[in-house]
């Protein structure tokens, strides 16, 4: 009997025993961190985050993040990462029609700066600037905001307007616009022929190089050539890029197969070649192409693709450069779908001009610099309220400048409203049958809206077009 005890208490012991052994085993196994990667680390800050945190952060939300960080890790503006919904945004930039204001946008130590506004769009005609930069969207401010959350506030349904806040750098001043979201046709060329001194010239403007750009540019300079034109303007000005193959398919028109465009370097230093192709278009439009004389306007809104074409034509000498500095984009962008939706961006090569130059951060210059008419490159912009001597406001400001272009005696441009800007407004409403007055008000702001407007829209006031048509001249002539 006092053996069978014994027994039942070595045994009892025994369970007990390997009792608790599973259970240590089982509460450490419970306290491994979930596997997500293949880095120790970040398996570890994962599955802190998900047990500790106080806040209810869910795993959709932890990865994104971490995708986030990894791009902005990076430290290169044109490297991201797109939600599902941001990348749906993103691909309809370069598309035949979407709805926006049409801008394109860089991120930069954490600022969103445009790179140019889409000619002819919302952007455009609400005097939306190369390197402005966008602080708020409506009541929302973008410290902290990603690229993709910028694109979501800007987007939304054609006639909603959108209210942006903006930095302009050359006037250390903020502004307020009201943009009003329209579907936007991308059409990318237009054309049309301009009559100089009995001389016809066929003048084609690129608003970027989407994916029918090359289409239309085939479409736009056969039917130029129909009319006999003896020479071509490209207008490259305010294009912020786009897609490369569409730059190739647009130099192969205008040089022969097979001559380097531009040269892709990767981050092991290593060069490819980009060379024009075979264009299956008929003999007498690619022979007439390829001896066109050429001149392309550019300004600091030309950024990337178009200045992959820029530096194509002045390095093979096959066009003069006339206008301003292009804005400097040296890298190109691959895009890879993700296993979430999403989409990840990054800049897997550098480009080169056929020289081996590369621009980034230094932009082409122009073979012959022509500064904007300062009244021309000036942006349309809302004017309201009631201002008299002593005030000081930014549309003060730009009114002061819009009198400086217009030929009025205006000291100053910085929005003080002194003396001298007061005898230049009288002036002003005296000669466009305003009622006399030395104040400005919603009726002077309505015609100072319309000088400006009418003013842009007589191309005889575009300094550069003209320069560049003088040059066409020049060159027809034999004198360059």
């Amino acid at each position: 009997m006092r053996k069978s005890r014994i027994f039942l208490c070595l045994a009892a012991l025994f369970v007990i025993i390997i009792s608790i052994v599973v259970w240590q085993r089982w509460a450490a196994s419970s306290k491994e961190e979930t596997k997500v990667s293949d880095v120790p680390v970040i398996d570890q800050a994962y599955s802190l985050i998900t047990e500790k945190s106080v806040y209810g952060t869910s795993e959709e939300q932890i990865i994104e993040g971490a995708l986030r960080g990894m791009t902005n890790a990076i430290k290169d503006p044109y490297s991201t990462y797109y939600t599902e919904k941001e990348a749906a945004l993103h691909k309809q930039s370069l598309a035949g029609q979407r709805v926006g204001i049409g801008v394109e946008i860089t991120e930069k130590n954490g600022k969103f700066i445009v790179v140019s506004p889409v000619k002819s769009s919302p952007a455009e005609k609400a005097g939306i600037r190369p390197f402005d930069e966008i602080v708020q969207v409506d009541d929302e401010r973008l410290e902290g905001k990603t690229m993709g959350e910028l694109m979501q506030l800007i987007s939304g349904e054609a006639g909603e307007k959108v209210t942006l806040v903006i930095y302009r750098p050359s006037t250390e001043r903020h502004i307020k616009v009201t943009v009003e979201r329209k579907e936007i046709n991308n059409k990318t060329v237009n054309s049309k022929v301009l009559k100089v001194e009995d001389t016809e010239i066929g003048y084609v403007s690129i608003s970027m190089f989407g994916e029918k750009t090359a289409d239309e540019w085939v479409e736009a300079t056969k039917k130029l050539i129909s009319e006999d034109v003896e020479g071509l303007i490209v207008d490259l000005r305010d294009n912020p890029g786009g897609y490369l193959y569409s730059v190739a398919a647009v130099v192969s028109s205008i040089e022969k197969e097979n001559v380097v465009f531009a040269y892709m370097q990767n981050g092991a230093g290593a060069m490819e070649p980009l060379k024009t192709g075979d264009i299956e278009e008929e003999k007498f439009y690619l022979e007439k192409m390829r001896k066109l004389p050429i001149v392309v306007l550019q300004n600091e809104g030309s950024a990337s693709a178009s200045e992959v074409m820029v530096g194509a034509v002045q390095s093979w000498e096959r066009a003069l450069v006339v206008g301003g500095k292009s804005f400097g984009k040296g890298t190109v962008q691959e895009t890879w779908d993700l296993k979430n939706g999403g989409e990840l961006k990054l800049s897997t090569n550098k480009w080169l001009t056929p020289n081996r130059e590369w621009i980034h951060g230094k932009g082409i210059k122009a073979d012959v610099e022509v500064e904007q008419h300062p009244l021309f490159s000036m942006e349309v912009i809302p004017l309201s309220g009631e201002f008299a001597e002593g005030d000081f406001n930014e549309e003060v400001a730009y009114v002061q400048k819009v009198l400086n272009g217009l030929g009025f005696n205006v000291g100053r441009t910085d929005g003080f409203y002194d003396e001298q800007t007061a005898d230049a407004v009288a002036l002003y409403r005296e000669r466009n049958d305003l009622r006399k007055g030395r104040h400005m008000d919603d009726a002077f702001f309505s015609s100072i809206r319309e000088q400006v407007t009418k003013y842009k829209e007589d191309m005889d006031n575009d300094v550069q077009l003209n320069m560049g048509l003088s040059v066409m001249l020049h060159r027809l002539e034999g004198d360059i």
